[in-house]
């Protein structure tokens, strides 16, 4: 299985919402154990719904609607109530899955495969920013911190050595906070509107991971 290479310097796609994803919490057997957990994300709002307008989700203070978190100590509550990946990263999962025997080789993996809420495209964790302000027609949303891969996320993907890959790669997402609650939904154009741009998202995930190992 091949290692993961360094992070695409930018992603020139437009800045907007691919899929809402959402999941309520649910067992899984992981190592033997049954273990609760909200990764299983599914998309509910796509730009492929029934006459092409897609559903608006609701976005609360605490998260999307339909949405659930198992372990409250470490996902969820004020500061992660939004979880952003980039679709950029895809290729790469699918890549690896398809080298594990996992999918086909031309399979696309469905959106929220990486436990986010967000499938957005046009925004990388190298120019992602703590304090960054997301602002979207009906909510607005603030960059907080990165994710922490864990032990859920190899259930997910179905292969062991994805924490590692998501360590050496970079290709973590960003957690967000609610600034004003509304709605979303697949199609949705964002700005950003800078913070204090002190540290991204991509060099505090790397400073956690060295701390980590």
């Amino acid at each position: 299985m091949s290692t993961a290479p360094a992070a695409p310097a930018r992603d020139t796609a437009a800045r907007r919402v691919l899929s809402v994803n959402v999941a309520q919490a649910a067992a899984m057997e992981i190592q033997g154990r049954r273990i609760l957990s909200g990764i299983g994300k599914q998309p509910v709002s796509t730009l492929a719904q029934p006459g092409g307008v897609a559903e608006r989700i609701a976005v609360r203070l605490l998260g999307l609607a339909g949405d659930e978190q198992a372990d409250l100590s470490v996902h969820g509550g004020l500061s992660k109530a939004v979880y952003a990946y980039p679709h950029a990263h895809y290729a790469f999962w699918q890549t690896v899955r398809a080298q594990a025997g996992l999918q086909g080789w031309h399979d696309a993996m469905p959106h929220g495969m990486l436990g986010e809420n967000l499938t957005l495209t046009g925004l990388l964790e190298a120019d992602a920013h703590i304090g960054d302000v997301l602002r979207f027609p009906d909510c607005v949303l603030a960059i907080s911190e990165p994710r922490r891969p864990c032990y859920k996320l190899e259930a997910r993907l179905g292969f062991q050595h994805a924490i590692k890959m998501m360590a050496q790669s970079g290709y973590c997402g960003y957690y967000l906070s609610v600034r004003s609650p509304g709605t979303i939904a697949a199609g949705d154009a964002f700005e950003v509107e800078p913070g204090p741009r002190e540290v991204s998202i991509r060099e505090l995930f790397a400073a956690k991971m060295r701390k980590d190992a």
